[in-house]
């Protein structure tokens, strides 16, 4: 299975990018909204789908039955469980299936996003034989849950004709930090009918840029979205053409860094972003320039809504290998507190990235790119925790995860809620970026090229209270714009709607992929 990252996702005005609309205050009960997305079916094949659920704060439910109802188009699809769950068919074009383990919604990464997303069981959506060129309808999905959570969500579903896109092969490239790198996008037809338009969707990393502005792609900010094609592919022919690239003057060196592009028929890509426009989050920059073209073909009118029924080689990739040396240094940023016994005061501490380089661990694994450790000066007792630290077992030592994308020039902080119980004069706590961590995906960075400034020092005094944060180096103040946003979206689904804008889809193609290993 290809494995993509979420890239520079995290990036994007870090949660800003996910929620794509004003936040508010938190609310007692998370609100959950469902979402099913959009599908074109051939007669023949298959889609398999999942229900997702999402929230503005975690929340696990229980007793969830999932009902399908599909008899807008009776006789014309199926709807079948594909996880061999139990469901029940209680009357021709309805399908219920109960979740034996309930579903549990999680925090979508970066850190703080604000948005919790929970998956239900997956079932697959069939074309019976019966259905005509055109056909249409709408699947309504609905959940239940204990306490009387419940929600729906309609779904459109329309009847295409099938057809099979191939990416080109994978090349291999090489640039040093600011440099250029020219990049082939092929693509072809392996199916048995002609192809009449297509899009070719985007996951690159954050150093990956690109200064075009074709005015048939869209753009976020450098980072190239999407681009559509109108060409006609005939069935055994293919298609090829020419990326210009750039690295970004931060980009770590020596690397290995992977960019894809994801081929997808024009009724496909409607099918994944039509939650987008329904939720009116724009679409992003389309480019003024002239329009890019793979070939010299004469463009065709798209006559009928086309699906790929042949997906997991439809894409295409590039390995560039960064050269030459562009190291990051992580700086610790402690705190110097004032107060007396008994009062509450805020420890603003972390780290900053003083570069040169951005430190990228985005991937699908979701590790983070560094762990900072905060120990409690003696005679203080945390009363909140920023999210993302956890207390070591046994200590007064509180384990912090970063964010995936670590931007050099950037501050990274959290604010630890300090209890003073006593006063002890000179109190020191440490705070240790890079630190060591047992972690699934291995330890912290361990390629900071100036480690001294590594650790950092909480220090408590007697005074009249307060607090601020002060750091080693460049560390400065606490605070920056890379703090967590906290609070829920307006629109949960215009977070998703915000997710296919910043993320070039690739990120959210990968969230997709992980959970349920079916490629959109």
């Amino acid at each position: 299975m290809l494995k993509h990252s979420i890239r520079w996702l995290a990036g994007l005005g870090a949660a800003g990018a996910l929620i794509a609309a004003s936040a508010t205050p938190a609310v007692a009960a998370a609100t959950i909204e469902p979402y099913f997305q959009d599908s074109t079916l051939a007669v023949g094949s298959e889609k398999v789908r999942s229900l997702f659920l999402y929230a503005d704060e975690p929340t696990s439910l229980s007793d969830v039955s999932v009902r399908y109802d599909y008899r807008s188009l009776a006789g014309k699809i199926t709807i079948a469980p594909f996880d061999q769950q139990e469901c029940a068919t209680p009357e021709p074009g309805v399908l219920v299936c109960p979740e034996s383990f309930g579903v549990t919604l999680n925090e979508l990464p970066p850190l703080g996003s604000g948005i919790y997303r929970g998956v239900t069981k997956r079932v697959a959506l069939t074309a019976t034989q019966d259905a005509q060129l055109g056909d249409s309808g709408d699947v309504v999905i609905s959940f239940e849950a204990a306490g009387g959570r419940q929600g729906s969500y309609t779904s459109r579903v329309r009847i295409g004709e099938g057809v099979d896109l191939a990416g080109g092969p994978f090349t291999d490239h090489s640039s040093k930090p600011g440099g250029k790198v020219s990049v082939p996008l092929a693509v072809s037809n392996v199916g048995d009918k002609t192809i009449t338009g297509f899009v070719a969707v985007f996951d690159l990393p954050y150093a990956i840029r690109t200064k075009d502005r074709f005015s048939n792609c869209v753009y976020s900010d450098d980072h190239l979205v999407s681009c559509q094609f109108d060409e006609e592919i005939p069935v055994g022919e293919g298609l090829t053409g020419t990326l210009n690239l750039e690295l970004a003057r931060d980009a770590y060196a020596p690397a290995n860094l992977s960019g894809y592009a994801q081929f997808m028929t024009v009724a496909d890509f409607e099918d994944l972003t039509r939650v987008r426009e329904a939720v009116g989050v724009r679409e992003g920059a389309r480019g003024n320039g002239p329009k890019l073209s793979l070939t010299a073909a004469a463009s065709g009118m798209r006559q009928a809504d086309q699906t790929d029924v042949g997906p997991g080689y439809d894409y295409t990739g590039w390995i560039i290998k960064v050269t030459g040396r562009n190291g990051t240094d992580l700086a610790a940023i402690g705190a110097t507190l004032k107060g007396r016994a008994g009062t509450v005061v805020t420890a603003t501490v972390g780290f900053r990235n003083n570069g040169p380089a951005t430190l990228d661990n985005v991937s699908e694994e979701w590790e983070a790119a560094t762990h900072t450790l905060v120990e409690l000066p003696p005679g203080t007792t945390a009363v909140e925790v920023p999210v993302g630290c956890q207390l070591r077992p046994g200590t007064r030592t509180y384990q912090c995860a970063s964010e995936m994308l670590l931007v050099a020039g950037e501050t990274y902080t959290v604010d630890f809620r300090l209890r003073i119980d006593r006063v002890v004069p000179n109190a020191n706590g440490t705070v240790w970026v890079n630190a060591p961590c047992e972690c699934p995906a291995g330890g912290g960075f361990r390629g900071d090229i100036k480690p001294a400034n590594d650790r950092a020092v909480i220090l408590v005094n007697p005074g009249q209270g307060g607090g601020s944060g002060d750091g080693d180096g460049d560390g400065g103040s606490g605070g920056g714009g890379s703090l967590p946003i906290t609070g829920s979206p307006t629109s949960l689904l215009a977070g998703i709607g915000g997710l296919l804008l910043a993320a070039g889809l690739g990120g959210y193609l990968l969230t997709r992929r992980r959970s349920t290993r079916f490629v959109a």
